[in-house]
């Protein structure tokens, strides 16, 4: 096999489900992916694409090679990128209700750095006014709509694919059955590479044949979140509201977070 650039990009969104479908995605014959995330298109994008493509897996004429670097969707400068290094270049973009996912983002960073504010203190600039405030990347990530316009200006949407981090966790069979389609590679994954983990409360995958042991997420996938105060959620449920509902026009497709 040779080293390729790859023909799929896991592009977003950060702790929306984006390692899940990677591992999940490994499992098939016709794919090979990256573990790490290269940072490629946003931090060592100066390296140059040879650089980049040294770091992928060897794949043969009948397989695609995938990355995953959920930073990329959030991005200026990526989709340009991206769209210069392959035009057809395939993205899959994994999103999750935008306060689930803020709640999420902070859990994980508090883990590392114990001493930040509160969830609350660093969602609003004033809360009694209602203003959240949209300079803290966990609340802006969930700008989806926002985010989504700069790719649209080099990508189609037939070439953007977006997975529900919700049904990906109710139904992964059926969510990993529509990447396999986008991706153009036969439905290899089904119900039977799968099993709920009710400890996680995320589906795992069973061994493959022949294989090693069932896979689960590392440690720090299906984490419990953080406890927020209920009035905290529903305010930044009705900020979100109208960035949701222009997010399902623009893609054609409705995500129920309301």
């Amino acid at each position: 096999g040779a080293k390729r650039l790859p023909q799929a990009i896991v592009v977003g969104v950060k702790k929306g489900g984006t390692r899940a479908v990677l591992e999940f995605i490994r499992v098939h014959p016709d794919v090979r992916a990256l573990g790490a995330e290269p940072h490629f298109f946003d931090r060592n994008y100066e390296r140059g694409l040879e650089w980049y493509r040294s770091l992928m897996p060897r794949t043969l004429d009948s397989q695609i090679t995938v990355e995953k670097t959920p930073s990329y969707f959030v991005t200026n400068e990526a989709p340009k990128r991206i769209h210069s290094m392959a035009k057809d270049t395939k993205l899959i973009v994994v999103v999750r209700n935008p306060v689930t996912r803020a709640i999420s983002d902070y859990t994980q960073t508090l883990s590392k750095k114990p001493d930040i504010p509160t969830f609350e203190g660093l969602s609003f600039r004033n809360r009694s006014l209602g203003l959240v405030d949209t300079s803290w990347s966990a609340i802006r990530i969930g700008l989806y709509a926002l985010h989504l316009q700069s790719w649209l200006q080099y990508f189609p949407l037939s070439q953007i694919h977006f997975v529900s981090g919700e049904r990906l966790i109710t139904d992964p069979a059926g969510e990993m059955a529509k990447v396999q389609d986008f991706l153009g590679v036969r439905r290899v994954l089904t119900d039977k590479h799968f099993y709920f983990n009710k400890t996680k409360g995320f589906p795992c995958l069973r061994r493959a044949a022949g294989g090693s042991a069932p896979r689960c997420l590392g440690k720090s996938k299906g984490r419990t979140h953080v406890q927020i105060d209920a009035d905290v959620i529903e305010q930044l449920r009705d900020f979100y509201r109208p960035h949701n509902v222009k997010f399902y026009e623009t893609v054609g497709q409705d995500f129920r977070w309301e």
